[in-house]
């Protein structure tokens, strides 16, 4: 009964497991929208709220550039904050441009419903 009873619970184990795996590659992960910023910001402020509809779109990032650790990007953005990359590549700077992260966030959607 117990060698029963344990190849049972195994079964059960490895029948959740493939569930879990079929479920998260079923999910496809929504891009990463990087803002480089710092405090205060007041465009970076403006520039979040501009992307408020879109949030449910990507997984919004940010990256305070006056921290020790992200030194490297406060010598490249220091004035140009807010800027913007997507999944790791550059988007925008200054302003949020609404059509450019549209057009780039639709290509991505269409490579994840393809893939």
């Amino acid at each position: 009964m117990l060698w029963f009873q344990g190849n049972s619970m195994q079964l059960a184990k490895h029948s959740f497991q493939l569930l879990l795996r079929n479920l998260s590659a079923s999910k496809t992960a929504l891009p990463v929208l990087t803002l480089f910023t710092k405090d205060p910001c007041p465009l970076c402020d403006e520039a979040k709220e501009v992307l408020g509809p879109y949030k449910n779109r990507f997984i919004l990032q940010e990256v305070d550039i006056t921290l020790p650790e992200n030194s490297a990007w406060y010598d490249r953005y220091k004035f140009d904050i807010p800027v913007f990359h997507l999944n790791g590549q550059f988007l925008m700077m200054h302003r949020v441009n609404i059509s450019k992260l549209e057009k780039q966030l639709q290509k991505l959607e269409q490579q994840g419903a393809r893939g």
